[in-house]
């Protein structure tokens, strides 16, 4: 609790809009009920005297942003203000604010918005959204229900004047996503743990097929503006963290702080970081100092950012454009106003060349510093990022799709050059998007996958069956090896689980299902993709077949729904699985959970169940499942210790009967918890005792993620 300007609230401010009145006389509130009568407590906070989390300033009208105190924002002239927080995900029933305004709020509108224009309705502000507070305070609410009718995935809310008015301050004091509490599910719970559905018997296995973690399958990656932000990422204890995105691939090395954000942002060149002097130094040595490894992705597409201003397509030189920067009429989004792509201009308008021998000065350098300072400060260095999605996301200096060969000789010429500059370097590639991107080019993608003109040239061969093949002949006849770990991403594509992240019954458990694609050669992935997926056995055939030796790793994933069971579940299976795959080198979700999230506590129940960074341990135990029941198990070089994964991911409790008795007399340590209705890991106890030898006998409450540590005795 800490006090505000309006008093003690709990957690965070409640956001009010305050009207005064004038000659045309002030929008009359007609709303009595308040945020606690309608069931909601704030589950996203966006501004607070200041922005909250990962929340920030995406513009556009004259304004002023003090510590401390309200924003301020001048909407006259058609004028507004957005606020964004990309890799937003959740569900969430109201947007609450306050503001006060000198004049009637009849021009006030609220949108949420995903960057394109007509997703979403505009809601303009009217009496049924206000409520009248103690000191002409009023407090406004609009429901997702007239914000986001169709329940679609959002990153930004926009704020705006929907008709002229007068120049002049409003003030915005605190914003924030409400969401829905429910004391009659707690209760339903607490009523299904007492009376156990059914039983199952689960086993953990230390007879069995064991291969040691890579602890670097518990990856994070960032966005660079959020680096100084966001500390609760080191509380999660991440393994590494990745260097990494579409921002990355035009990063300029030399002059370390110049990005440029492709089409997520109007292919334009900018500076991220709210402290200009940012770069990879500070980066790294950030993760130096907390023992986390770095994976670092380089550019290999050939062109870098020139500067931290300069855009691809000025309206001044190609004309009117379908929407371009809010606050910026001049930098346009690459799109004519019917509808169709402009042919870009030169890539020097934006960027500079940056060649393999440029990439291998910059690892030089890395291992320069590092050899001066005694130790490895890059764990993993990562081909480029998407090159399968170059002429889409960098068509500006990119417009030809990326073919078999292209991305074969990239891969060879600035591997090479990675390899000379650092000898030990373990090398990624070619980090692709996706299912398409694993068996075909860039071309056939543009061509049609039936016609697949790029891959029937070669041979009708898997284009990553190929790459690795054509590696592997590399190597014979060179003695080099630029490559050492295969590197994909892979995002379920069944409609809402990632994109649009939604949480509805049948999306939850579409999404948990959909996790079976990692493993299951039973399961057909319910999308588009409409086959059989495994993930991580193709994986591992595909590599044996074409260049064994050669490790796996997992660039980017995610299945969304951060704040909600769903994905803490799906989270925490993805998490297990990678453990028990033994070709993985490492993994990185993207991006990171927000704080206190029940995805935030999924991923410390791997890697820091108790507060104290206890962790999943060194090698992986074989174990046997049930249905609606996964458990993973690891144990410490010294067989000492167990720690054991337990998930269920249906709504009913159920009785698990965990046999123990092949590990070696250990016996229950610490138990720890999080659940539906308590979504923080928490100590707990187990229904019964456990004792050395027996099966560790719980009831496992619906949707939950229990860690057991088990130990012999002293």
């Amino acid at each position: 609790m800490r006090q505000t300007r309006f008093g003690f609230i709990a957690l965070w401010s409640v956001v009010a809009l305050t009207c005064a009145s004038n000659s045309e006389g002030p929008v009359q509130p007609t709303r009595t009920k308040g945020p606690a009568d309608e069931g909601l407590r704030i589950v996203e906070p966006i501004y607070d005297r200041g922005f909250k989390g990962d929340w920030q300033d995406f513009g556009w009208s004259r304004r002023e942003l003090k510590a401390e105190s309200p924003a301020r924002v001048d909407m006259s002239d058609y004028g507004g203000w957005i606020v964004a927080r990309p890799g937003l995900s959740g569900t969430y029933d109201a947007v609450l604010l306050r503001v006060r305004s000198a004049r009637p709020l009849d021009f006030f509108t609220v949108a949420v918005s995903a960057g394109k224009q007509g997703e979403f309705p505009d809601v303009k502000v009217g009496g049924k959204h206000l409520r009248q507070l103690e000191g002409g305070e009023v407090e406004v609410m609009v429901s997702m229900k007239e914000l986001n009718p169709q329940g679609r995935s959002f990153d930004r809310l926009v704020l705006r004047a929907h008709r002229p008015i007068p120049a002049g301050f409003i003030e915005l004091d605190a914003i924030g996503l409400w969401g829905s509490t429910d004391a009659k599910r707690q209760a339903d719970v607490a009523k299904a743990v007492a009376t156990a559905a059914r039983k199952v018997d689960v086993a953990i296995e230390c007879d069995g097929a064991s291969h040691a973690i890579n602890d670097m399958i518990y990856g994070i990656a960032y966005y660079p503006m959020n680096d100084h932000k966001d500390q609760h990422v080191w509380s999660m204890n991440p393994a590494i963290r990745r260097w990494g995105g579409n921002h990355t691939t035009r990063y300029n090395w030399k002059l370390g702080n110049a990005w440029n954000t492709a089409s997520d942002w109007f292919f334009k060149n900018v500076n991220y970081t709210p402290d200009p002097r940012f770069n990879w130094t500070d980066f790294l040595a950030a993760d130096t100092q907390r023992g986390v490894k770095t994976a670092l992705t380089l550019p290999t597409i050939g062109w870098v950012a020139k500067d931290t201003s300069s855009y691809s397509f000025p309206v001044s030189v190609f004309g009117k454009q379908k929407a371009v920067e809010p606050g910026e009429p001049d930098v346009g989004n690459g799109t004519n106003e019917a509808g169709k792509a402009i042919q870009p201009g030169p890539p020097s308008r934006t960027s500079v060349a940056m060649t393999p021998a440029d990439i291998g000065a910059w690892v030089s350098r890395i291992r320069e510093r590092d050899q001066k300072a005694g130790g490895r400060s890059v764990h993993q260095y990562i081909l480029d990022n998407e090159p399968d999605l170059w002429h889409i996301t960098h068509r500006d200096v990119h417009p030809e799709p990326a073919s078999y060969d292209e991305l074969l000789q990239r891969t060879v010429q600035y591997g090479t050059a990675v390899r000379k500059a650092d000898p030990e370097a373990q090398i990624a590639g070619p980090a692709s998007w996706g299912w398409t991107g694993y068996f075909f080019s860039a071309v056939d993608q543009v061509a049609g996958f039936s016609a697949k003109p790029d891959r029937r040239k070669h041979g009708d061969t898997p284009f990553l069956a190929w790459y690795l093949k054509e590696l592997r002949n590399h190597e014979q006849r060179t003695g080099t090896r630029v490559l050492d770990v295969l590197d994909v991403h892979f995002y379920p594509q069944g409609d809402g689980i990632y994109g649009g992240s939604r949480t509805d019954a049948d999306t939850n458990a579409r999404r948990l299902r959909a996790t079976h694609a990692l493993w299951d050669p039973v399961y057909r992935d319910e999308s588009w993709i409409n086959d059989a997926i495994e993930l991580l056995p193709r994986f591992e055939r595909v590599i044996a077949d074409n260049y064994p030796g050669t490790k796996l790793s997992i660039g980017e994933w995610s299945f969304g729904a951060e704040n909600h069971i769903s994905g803490a579940l799906a989270m925490a299976e993805t998490l297990g699985r990678f453990g028990q795959s033994p070709v993985m080198a490492s993994a990185y979700y993207w991006t990171y959970p927000p704080d206190q999230s029940p995805s935030y506590w999924a991923f410390r129940a791997f890697r820091n169940y108790d507060g104290k960074n206890a962790r999943f341990l060194e090698q992986s135990v074989a174990t046997r499942d049930a249905r609606d029941v996964s458990i993973f198990a690891s144990r410490d070089s010294g067989k000492s210790t167990v720690v054991a994964v337990v998930l269920n991911t249906s709504s009913d409790a159920i009785e698990a009967d965990i046999q123990t008795s092949t590990c070696g007399g250990v016996q229950l340590a610490r138990t720890f918890r999080m659940s539906e209705i308590a979504p923080a890991l928490a100590p707990t106890k187990p229904t019964r005792e456990h004792l050395a030898g027996k099966p560790l006998v719980d009831v496992l409450p619906p949707q939950s993620i229990t860690v057991y540590e088990l130990a012999k005795g002293k």
